[in-house]
């Protein structure tokens, strides 16, 4: 079982991105028009913008308040998916036999948006990159509890997915639309999130043994990314809920 506090909150979606719009998607979740904008990121020079992805663009776009004037804080930084768009195109200069670019292999593998957040921010704190399951989430939760526990104050967990090109369709349908969420976190007592074997029917009292439970089955995916669910119970104040898969089973209460 997990305890800590969620001090802050911030998540990007096209056209998703203000208190009040989020508090209209949590009452009436909607998939928002995808006209590929990326996040405009005012606040750091061009040069350093030019660099980065949409991906990063909306890892920064919400990531970045959360850190704002404050000390520099760990990160645990996942997705499932990565960079799809930057590996297709180099997966395309493959196929046209054509000299793959240093610059956008490197900024293609899945730890370099964290890579990225430390450069720009020019911040030696550790930093983690997880590839992840559905269950994603959770696990950015654990890893960043962990690092509570080894005494910092504060850690900043995101997690993002970017909507893939029309080629990956077949493979990849967890994903409606490019998306963002950041959680600063604090130990704390307000959430607690406890994980069971998929086919528990009750909240279990010991929740973190990490033993593979059998792939049975489970309910029907949600309709929404996950990080995206958590933020629509945050805006709701939900008091509990519950996040399954077909190894895992996970609920979440509000204890404040």
């Amino acid at each position: 079982m997990l305890t800590f506090s969620i001090a802050q909150w911030q998540g990007w979606a096209q056209g998703i991105d203000a208190p009040a719009d989020w508090l209209q998607w949590a009452e009436f979740p909607f998939c928002p028009l995808q006209d590929q904008r990326a996040p405009r990121l005012d606040f750091l020079p061009p040069m350093q913008r030019r660099r980065l992805s949409q991906l990063a663009r909306a890892v920064f776009e919400c990531a970045w308040p959360l850190a704002d004037g404050r000390p520099a804080m760990p990160l645990v930084f996942a997705s499932q998916h990565g960079e799809t768009t930057r590996n297709f195109g180099l997966l395309q200069s493959l196929a046209a036999d054509e000299p793959l670019s240093p610059t956008a292999f490197g900024l293609s593998v899945h730890n370099a948006i964290a890579a990225q957040w430390s450069i720009i921010r020019r911040e030696t704190t550790e930093s983690i990159a997880l590839s992840v399951e559905d269950d994603g989430l959770e696990h950015a939760f654990i890893e960043a509890s962990l690092l509570l526990a080894e005494g910092h104050e504060d850690v900043l967990v995101v997690l993002a997915e970017e909507r893939p090109p029309a080629a990956y369709t077949a493979w990849i349908d967890d994903v409606p639309y490019t998306y963002a969420a950041a959680f600063h976190l604090r130990a704390g007592t307000d959430f607690t999130l406890r994980r069971s074997p998929a086919h528990a029917d009750q909240a279990l009292t010991t929740a973190l043994a990490l033993e593979p439970a059998p792939a049975l089955a489970f309910a029907d995916a949600p309709v929404w990314p996950n990080a995206l669910n958590l933020l629509r119970h945050l805006t709701l104040r939900t008091p509990t809920w519950q996040h399954a898969n077909h190894a895992r089973h996970w609920t979440w209460t509000r204890n404040a």
